[in-house]
Formats: structure tokens, C-alpha cells, sequence
């Protein structure tokens, strides 16, 4: 009988989401995944946001102890702060979800999320549940708990402040509710129609912690050691944790690797207490399973008989292990588990190399795109390709020989039916509450991304039949970094933007202003009086510009200037949305484009691209400005200098070479973006300029720096004393009491009141000045509920003719948001020597 087995081979034979080389193995790598094959035990982790995971127990557990090992991440880490560029909220969720999957494929642990949004920073799981559906949360933590059927579940952080972030100790107690109610058939009974099964863990541990100031462990707690050589893959433990952590770029987690002996410390939260192992009193031999005698001996003589120096001479070993598999129950979940591992195995094993590129990063819907198929036998088994299978095009047939080491290519031409949605990343699909996405199918929920358009090619191996399901990827070659390999996105044939972001009216100044809006073709078109539409949320505003006959080639971009009036003036309003879309008309019929996308593209992380309605915030506000001309210190990433232009300001971006006098002197004011100081070590040699700069009337304008090992404040920042503490406030509606009323920065040359306050979004400020000379002073002060008031978070001192301000008010967030006292505020700030 001939079995047709599916090998999802994007897990092990090739990193189907890098950008780099698709991966292989060694042969001691394999050896090591054989000898995991005798393993039924299993752990999962819980934690909050990426970085949050323990990757060196993670690394142990994987590749030491051979467990199924997970981390469920409850947050996609969407709420922190970028080092790395300006991508902020779901963007900053993308590079930080693929950063983590990166971490898992290097420590050896699977990547799991829920539906929960990182809001940024809270100080309760109170707090915390104001944002997330507790019960939706749950929900998904007892989805993944009965999907991946964990013996022992690990939390990352206790339920009290010791987790120094309420988000933090939500996910500890995520973890012990989801342990219960993952047991209990009266929770969640929907699914169970969906795949789940009522699953009861043999404990839940709390991996204790001893960092900052905060020690957790002691010498009662169950501790192991973890930090072992592990031979077959030539490194230590503690090297892959530091390698795995390390991955974690955008949020400045780069680590050493760890050698020599580490402890790890557990207190028993549920179940029983380990005395030698984690999973003291799980059965980890196939023993578990029912009929499943001699499975493991025919594991052993694999292991015995294993030739590094040819791997396919196991091929006859796993493939009677595999058919045994085949009569033990499939609905068994280790039995399933195992089968696909073997079949990975013996792919990677015959030395099969298999890859599907096209030469293009994008297709459009419908479109014909051509397929490169590459195969290659490299251990000389006897087979060959049947056929191969391309979704909604069906089956193509090929029947060739694989000959050893002979590459086979060929090139399909197919027609893609899906849709934009079809690779739009599952969670951003339709949109989300403030600490929630809303993702309807339960078969997405807990994934780490979206299945990546495939391929599935049918191999012949020694009279074996094997479904090889390959990822589409967009294969191009950099004359500096060779080959990259990166997903590939399916795209509208007209993509929308616009420029710019925010469109600012000072009231009683401005009776109109332009838009450009940008079409972009991705097809060539011939167009009979397409269309421009703007509305606004309002509906204040809303008008059809027609355009006349285009012809457009791929690539090409029209940009249609449109003058939009005041139309807030006189409505009360302060803030409004405009939306754009584009009607191309002619075979397009009644088609109307919205759509932008965005690539998201750094060196460590395949390409991330988005589709979202570009949207314009149109503010009609009383602001007066004084100074025209801004210098502006790019930090870690930021979206202020926009802001700042449509203020009204000259704004010149400075570096390194600026940083004299004589250069400096032009500006009403400079202005350092968030952790200028963290990222740039020259601002250290611009101390001497910018105090020449401020002693001579000049303004200097610091935002947030943080002071810890992410990233610590080594250059001289003000002219006095002063330190950057951890204070923040993380409730955007904290009152804000004026303890200098009468000074300039609340009164020229806008009056500010707590109305300025209002409409702030996800947080106050950040990272607040302490210990301060008694040269500086604070015009305000605020405090989260319950919490003493703290007078950092916008702090400045004369100095000579000028002014040095620091501030943790978070005004990368609040300008691009639109929201009106922050641009008022910020107008002070610029105008503080004028006054």
C-alpha cells in the first residue's frame, strides 16, 4: 500500500520567512532530531510580549531534554518603543512577530500568540483588563493549551507588582486560569467542535527571576541547571538563549552568549512540586500511547545504525517507522506529531533541496505569474516528480526523473484568484479595539503568521509518495548580500496614498490647502476619466475629482494635487479624518481602489508588507507659533519632523558634522527625537556646540532617553545635574496639575489648559527626569490613579540667554495622532527664548 504523506517542510528543511538562504541541516543536527523522535514530553511557556520569553530555558528544554517546547506570547509587542525606526502600533507588531519567530527557530521552540494588543505600558492587571477581553484572552490561552497539549506550563511572571508591568503579571494569571480551564470540559465546549479536546496539564510552574531590583528566587524553589554542552550542534545552551535573545533587535536586546553553569528557579503554582524534573511523573517514552509497541526500538536501531557520513541510509529505518506510525491512531496528537516529524526527516535525510520563486515580490490578483520550480536529489534515491499542485490552478503533471545531483527546474505559468486579504497578516484582516484584534476563524487564532502562499509538489522516493508543500517566495540577488528570499504578497493593481499625513489649519490663517494623492500602477491601464474620492468622517467634507484619460505603465505614480478648504472652520470640531480612494472606471467597472501598502524592510527579518486606507488628519486648531527655523537630531525613529513642517517651521535634519556653532546659531530652536542619546554615540562629542548653542539664546529640546541596559544614557545631556529615572504615566487621561501656571511654556504664545490634555492617546510620558539641579523647574506635574505625583516628565532650566528642556511627554505619539494641545504645547516649547 503507498501512503501519501503531507511535509510541511517551512518548519524544518527550509526557513520558508527568512530573508536569507533557505536553510539545511548537518547530519548531527538530524541525529538530534531522530534521537527527539523517543520524546513524548512537552512544555509551554506563558508571557506577555516578544522578549518577555526565558529563551535559555526555552533553548534547554528543546534541545537538551528533547520536549516539545512552546512560548505563547500573549501580545505581538505592538505598544513598545522601535530602536531601530519609526514604526510604531501594528508595524511595530510585524517586526517584533517576525523577530520572535526568528528567536524560536534558532532556540528550537515553537511560537504561539493570542489575540491580545500591547497598549503600552500599565501598572495592574486591572489596568490591563480595561483593554483586553479577559474572557476573549482566555479563551485563546485554553485554545493553545488544548492544541499543543502541554505537560507542564510555565509562567514567566507572578500575578503581583514583582512583575513590574501589569501586562506582565496578566499573562501569570492567563497562565493558572487557562491551566484550569483548559481541563474543564464546561469551558469553552465551542471548541471542541473545532479541532480541541479537554486537556489537563501535570503542573504549572512560576520560573522565578532575579533582575533589576527585583529578586524572586530563593533557595526552597526547585532549580535545575541548564546551561549544558550540547555536542551535536557545537554549542552551549546559554549560546543559543544568547543568540535567540539577541534576535530581538528593534527593542535593543542584543546579548552576549552565556557559558558555564546557570540555575533556573520554579515555584509550584498548580499540580504537584518537581523534585528532579520538570516533568516529574509525565511518561515521556511512547509507553503513553496506546499501541504503540516497538515504535521505540525501531527509533533505537535508527539511532544505532546512523551514519553521519550518509544520512539516507536511515531512509529505510524512518520509512517502516513511519508506516508502524500509521497503524497507531492519527488522531493521537503525539502520534500525529511524530508523523510529520519523520516525514521532514526523511526529506532532509534523502538530501531532497526543493524551492518556488518568482521574479517579482508582488502579484496582482488574478494576475498570470511564473513559478520557478528547483529540485534537487542530493543522496541518490531512486525517484521522481509526479506532478506539482498550485492552489486554485490545480495540478500540473511533470513525471521526471530526479537523476543524483542533477537540478531540475521548470516554470509554471498560473493564475492567482485570492485576494489582497489572502496575505494580509490574519490579524490585521478587519479592524481591532483598542486592546484587541478580531480575528473570526479559530483556526488562525494562536498562529505566528499566516500560511504563506505554496505550492505542493508531489514526490516519488523509493516507491514512497510524498506531497512536499513548498512556500512561494521572491527570490533576488544584492551584489553585497547575495541571495535574499522573501514572502510574497498578492497586491490591488492601483495602490492610494497620501501626502501629507496630517494637514494643519490655524484658525483664522488658512482658507484652504493641497493634498497630493498618489496612484501608484502595479498593471499597466488605459483609463477613461478615472476618479480621486475624499470624505471625511464627518462628513463635513466629500467631493469626486475626476481626472482626464491616463495612460499608466507599471510603476508608474500620477500624483493628483487636490486643494481642500477649511472645512472645520466654524464646526466646533478640531480633528477629522479624511479617507481617499480611486475609482479607475473603464474594464475596471465600478472597482475602487483604497489601499496603500508598506514594506517593512530591515536585514534581520524577511520583508513585511501591510495593506491599510491611508488616511489624512485634518486639524483646525487656535495655534500660534514663534521662530521659523528648527534643527532637528533624528533619534531612534519618530514621526515629529512631519508635524513640525506642517506647523509651519523650517526643519533641517542635523548629524554628526553639525554639531558647531557656527551652524547651530541659525536655528530657533533643536530638537533631539526619542533616544537620540541612546543611538547616537557622537551627540557625546556635540555636548561643548549645544551648550554654546543654548548659552547664546539658544533652545535645545531633548525627548525621552531611557537609563537601563536596553540602552543607557552615556553622553552629557543638560548643562546641570540631572538623571533619567523609570517614571512613567501610563494613563493617557491622567489630570494634570500646573504647579507654575504663570510660566511661559503654559502661556506664550498659547494659553494651555487641561483641555490640552485631553484626547491623548495610549500614554502621558515616559522615562522622567529625576534628581534634578535646582536650576530646573517643573511647570507641571501628574500621577497615575492611586500613584504619588511625579514633576518629570517636562523639566527645563535657563542656561546663559537660552533654554535646555527635557521631556518624557510622548510627543512621537501625540503629533502623529493629531491630537491638538500637543502641537499647542510643542509651539511653547519652540518659542520659549522669544517670550
Amino acid at each position: 500500500m503507498k501512503y501519501i504523506f503531507y511535509l510541511l517542510t517551512f518548519i524544518l528543511l527550509i526557513n520558508a520567512s527568512s530573508a536569507q538562504i533557505p536553510k539545511t541541516y548537518t547530519s548531527s543536527e538530524l541525529l538530534q532530531q531522530i534521537k527527539k523522535l523517543k520524546v513524548l514530553g512537552s512544555v509551554l511557556y506563558i508571557a506577555a510580549h516578544p522578549d518577555d520569553e526565558n529563551t535559555r530555558l526555552i533553548a534547554y528544554l528543546a534541545n537538551d531534554k528533547l520536549y516539545r517546547t512552546g512560548y505563547l506570547s500573549l501580545t505581538r509587542g505592538d505598544g513598545g518603543q522601535n530602536l531601530i525606526g519609526d514604526e510604531q502600533g501594528v508595524e511595530l507588531g510585524l517586526i517584533r512577530t517576525q523577530e520572535l519567530l526568528d528567536a524560536r527557530r534558532i532556540d528550537g521552540g515553537e511560537q504561539f500568540f493570542s489575540r491580545a494588543i500591547d497598549f503600552g505600558f500599565s501598572k495592574s492587571p486591572k489596568e490591563t483588563f480595561q483593554f483586553w477581553n479577559k474572557d476573549e484572552v482566555l479563551s485563546d490561552v485554553v485554545w493553545v493549551i488544548r492544541k499543543f497539549q502541554p505537560d507542564v506550563i510555565i509562567a514567566r511572571f507572578p500575578e503581583d507588582g514583582r512583575a513590574g508591568h501589569g501586562q506582565h503579571s496578566a499573562s501569570g494569571i492567563m497562565a493558572r486560569l487557562g491551566y484550569v480551564a483548559a481541563a474543564s470540559a464546561d469551558s469553552f465546549p465551542g471548541q471542541f467542535s473545532k479541532g480541541a479536546q479537554v486537556w489537563q496539564a501535570k503542573r504549572m510552574l512560576w520560573n522565578t527571576f532575579n533582575f533589576g531590583n527585583t529578586n524572586t528566587t530563593d533557595s526552597t524553589q526547585f532549580k535545575i541547571d541548564v546551561n549544558d554542552y550540547l555536542p551535536m550542534l557545537g554549542k552551549s545552551v546559554g549560546e543559543l538563549a544568547g543568540e535567540s535573545r539577541s534576535q530581538h533587535k528593534s527593542q535593543g536586546f542584543g546579548v552576549s552568549r552565556q557559558f558555564g553553569s546557570s540555575l533556573e528557579y520554579f515555584s509550584t503554582i498548580q499540580g504537584d512540586r518537581p523534585t528532579k524534573d520538570l516533568l516529574d511523573g509525565v511518561n515521556t517514552s511512547w509507553s503513553r500511547v496506546a499501541n504503540a509497541e516497538g515504535v521505540e526500538a525501531m527509533i533505537d536501531a535508527i539511532i544505532a545504525t546512523y551514519n553521519a557520513a550518509d544520512p539516507a541510509s536511515s531512509l529505510p529505518g524512518l520509512k517502516k517507522l513511519l508506516q508502524k506510525l500509521r497503524t497507531i491512531n492519527p488522531m493521537e496528537s503525539w502520534v500525529s506529531t511524530k508523523i510529520d516529524d519523520v516525514n521532514k526527516l526523511i526529506l532532509a535525510c534523502a538530501g531532497v533541496y526543493a524551492e518556488a520563486t518568482i521574479q517579482q515580490p508582488a502579484i496582482l490578483a488574478g494576475d498570470s505569474v511564473a513559478i520557478r520550480i528547483s529540485v534537487i536529489n542530493r543522496s541518490g534515491f531512486d525517484g521522481k516528480i509526479n506532478a506539482v499542485n498550485v492552489g486554485s490552478a490545480g495540478n500540473t503533471e511533470i513525471n521526471k526523473l530526479l537523476a543524483y545531483n542533477q537540478l531540475f527546474q521548470t516554470e509554471l505559468k498560473v493564475v492567482f484568484k485570492e485576494g489582497v486579504m489572502e496575505t494580509q497578516p490574519y490579524w490585521l484582516r478587519t479592524p481591532s479595539s483598542t486592546g484587541m484584534f478580531d480575528v473570526a476563524d479559530q483556526q488562525l487564532i494562536g498562529r505566528g503568521e499566516n500560511k504563506p502562499l505554496s505550492i505542493k509538489i508531489n514526490l516519488l522516493i523509493d516507491n514512497e509518495n510524498f506531497v512536499l508543500e513548498q512556500p512561494i517566495r521572491y527570490r533576488s540577488v544584492d551584489p553585497v548580500k547575495a541571495e535574499q528570499y522573501n514572502p510574497v504578497y498578492i497586491s490591488n493593481p492601483f495602490l492610494v496614498y497620501n501626502d501629507p499625513a496630517i494637514l494643519l489649519f490655524k484658525k483664522g490663517q488658512k482658507d484652504s490647502a493641497t493634498i497630493d494623492i498618489h496612484v501608484n500602477a502595479l498593471q499597466a491601464a488605459s483609463l477613461e476619466k478615472p476618479a480621486i474620492m475624499v470624505v471625511s468622517d464627518s462628513t463635513k467634507f466629500k467631493n469626486t475629482f475626476l481626472q482626464p484619460s491616463w495612460k499608466m505603465a507599471v510603476g508608474d505614480n500620477k500624483i493628483i494635487k487636490l486643494k481642500v478648504p477649511n472645512y472645520l472652520n466654524g464646526s466646533g470640531r478640531e480633528l477629522d479624518i479624511l479617507e481617499t480612494s480611486f475609482k479607475p472606471g473603464g474594464s475596471y467597472g465600478d472597482a475602487s481602489f483604497v489601499n496603500a501598502h508598506r514594506n517593512i524592510v530591515y536585514d534581520h527579518i524577511p520583508t513585511q508588507t501591510w495593506h491599510y486606507q491611508d488616511k489624512i488628519r485634518v486639524l483646525n486648531i487656535d495655534l500660534k507659533t514663534v521662530g521659523k527655523k528648527v534643527g532637528y537630531i533624528t533619534g531612534a525613529g519618530d514621526r515629529v519632523v512631519e508635524a513640525l513642517q506642517q506647523m509651519g517651521y523650517e526643519v533641517t535634519t542635523l548629524h554628526a558634522g553639525d554639531l558647531v556653532f557656527s551652524k547651530l546659531k541659525q536655528f530657533d530652536a533643536i530638537i533631539s527625537g526619542v533616544r537620540a542619546y541612546n543611538v547616537h554615540s557622537w551627540l557625546t562629542n556635540g555636548y561643548e556646540a549645544l551648550m554654546q548653542y543654548v548659552q547664546n539664546g539658544g533652545n535645545l529640546i531633548v525627548q525621552y532617553n531611557t537609563n537601563s541596559n536596553i540602552g543607557p544614557v552615556k553622553a552629557k545631556i543638560a548643562p546641570y545635574e540631572m538623571t533619567i529615572g523609570r517614571t512613567r504615566i501610563t494613563d493617557e487621561t491622567a489630570k494634570v496639575d500646573f504647579l507654575l501656571p504663570k510660566h511661559p511654556v503654559l502661556n506664550f504664545p498659547n494659553k494651555i489648559g487641561a483641555k490640552d490634555f485631553e484626547g491623548w492617546v495610549q500614554e502621558r510620558s515616559i522615562y522622567h527626569a529625576e534628581k534634578m539641579d535646582s536650576n530646573f523647574v517643573a511647570p507641571i506635574g501628574m500621577a497615575d490613579p492611586g500613584e504619588t505625583a511625579s514633576n518629570g516628565a517636562l523639566v527645563m532650566a535657563p542656561y546663559g540667554k537660552g533654554n535646555f528642556v527635557y521631556t518624557g511627554l510622548v510627543f512621537f505619539r501625540e503629533l502623529p495622532a493629531g491630537v491638538p494641545g500637543a502641537y499647542r504645547l510643542m509651539a511653547n516649547m519652540i518659542a520659549l527664548p522669544k517670550h
